[in-house]
């Protein structure tokens, strides 16, 4: 019986945990751990169909993680925890000769910058132990790297160009709250925009490219260019490759607010001094805003994501676009969360499914474009998150 152990137990944690719950033929005995054991306990007292064991642990701690893998036994880590544990975790399985897959890539703690450089170093070192690295099993990264990869094998000789397109229009009925972790958003989201196009990298001001998408089962969003982590591994993956960008949808009310904050240094990452002690601003504006674990039942609306791919196929022009549709409240009706955690933790799910059945096995560190995407596609229909072609003028 396989042995699974998953990192975090925020929003994205819970769904991961029902999700390998539901699939227990295949993750056999799950542990659920984080450094707050009380949130992995809420969690196992919502699964009623397996049991869930629960520890605590510091993701910061390579020798705590060493000692959990190896008390646990574990089989695969499925690392949910924040990306800046990304890298001591990926060493606790090397140490232990234990897989590995993640759903975001490794951000710097001190610095608002994210890239697969430090992961994809440690190739080797994974080679040696004779395990594997899967990164950004999530959906962007993760299940936007699979439609690449589908649209190259299926509809393509080449791709010349494609656009990743994320719309969440869910309401949660807040003036401003994120989606997910506060910290990793807004640190995301206010950073300079940045895409591909013709072998280089072209940096933008933060929201200064704007497009108008309209997003099937939601309608016309303003969408905004932002720099994404998959783009990184995309442009090594993607034959033919001319230009990618990555578009997020945003309303003014969120814009505004952002904007607010980062006027008066709230969006900082430089402690300041504060009646005589050292603070972070985002740190501590984290701590003012809802939980995104709490968003879940006051969550409506759908989320889209998906890709426009543009190239050649016989000779002829071919577009496409892939795309897949989540309801907020079906999400929390199935696993208690909303659906920006529901669709990046149903592909860490199905990531590691695949690992452990050695559908998709290689040893070394790897991104999700670099392995069959049909499995995947199938197992996405499976589990909840079913996709839609259109073929486009």
């Amino acid at each position: 019986m396989n042995k699974t152990l998953i990192i975090g137990a925020g929003g994205v944690g819970r769904v991961v945990a029902h999700k390998c719950a539901m699939n227990a033929d295949i993750f056999g005995a799950i542990t659920l751990a984080s450094r707050t054991k009380s949130k992995c306990d809420q969690i196992a007292s919502e699964i009623k169909s397996v049991k869930i064991d629960t520890r605590s642990v510091d993701a910061d701690s390579i020798e705590e993680l060493i000692a959990l893998i190896r008390d646990v036994q574990a089989d695969i880590v499925i690392n949910v925890a924040l990306p800046y544990q990304d890298l001591t975790i990926m060493d606790a399985c090397i140490a232990t000769g234990v897989d590995y897959l993640d759903t975001a890539n490794y951000e710097h703690p001190d610095e608002a910058k994210f890239e697969y450089k430090e992961q994809w170093a440690r190739d080797e070192a994974f080679r040696e132990a004779g395990i594997m690295g899967l990164l950004g099993s999530g959906f962007d990264p993760g299940v936007t790297n699979v439609f690449c990869a589908y649209a190259q094998k299926h509809y393509f000789d080449e791709i010349h160009t494609i656009d990743i397109l994320d719309c969440n229009a869910g309401d949660h009925g807040y003036p401003f709250a994120t989606n997910f972790n506060p910290e990793i958003n807004l640190r995301e989201v206010s950073a300079n925009g940045r895409y591909w196009e013709d072998g280089k990298w072209i940096e933008t001001e933060p929201m200064e490219i704007k497009m108008v998408w309209d997003y099937p089962e939601v309608g016309p969003k303003d969408s905004y260019l932002l720099y994404h982590e998959e783009m990184e591994s995309l442009v090594k993956h993607i034959k033919g490759l001319k230009r990618i960008r990555f578009f997020m949808t945003f309303g003014e009310s969120y814009l505004t607010h952002m904007k607010c904050l980062e006027n008066v240094g709230m969006l900082g990452i430089e402690p300041v001094e504060h009646q005589g002690q050292k603070i972070v601003p985002m740190e501590f504006l984290k701590t003012l805003l809802p939980d995104p674990a709490s968003l879940g039942p006051r969550t409506k609306g759908k989320t889209n994501i998906g890709i426009v791919a543009e190239g050649i196929k016989d000779g002829q022009k071919k577009k496409i676009y892939i795309y897949q549709v989540s309801d907020h409240e079906k999400c929390y009706e199935e696993v208690k969360s909303q659906a920006v955690s529901y669709t990046t933790g149903v592909p860490a799910m199905i990531g590691a499914k695949l690992m452990l059945e050695k559908v998709w096995y290689k040893e070394g560190v790897h991104n999700m474009e670099e392995f069959d995407p049909d499995p995947f596609m199938e197992e996405l229909n499976k589990q909840g998150l079913p996709w839609k072609i259109q073929e486009l003028e």
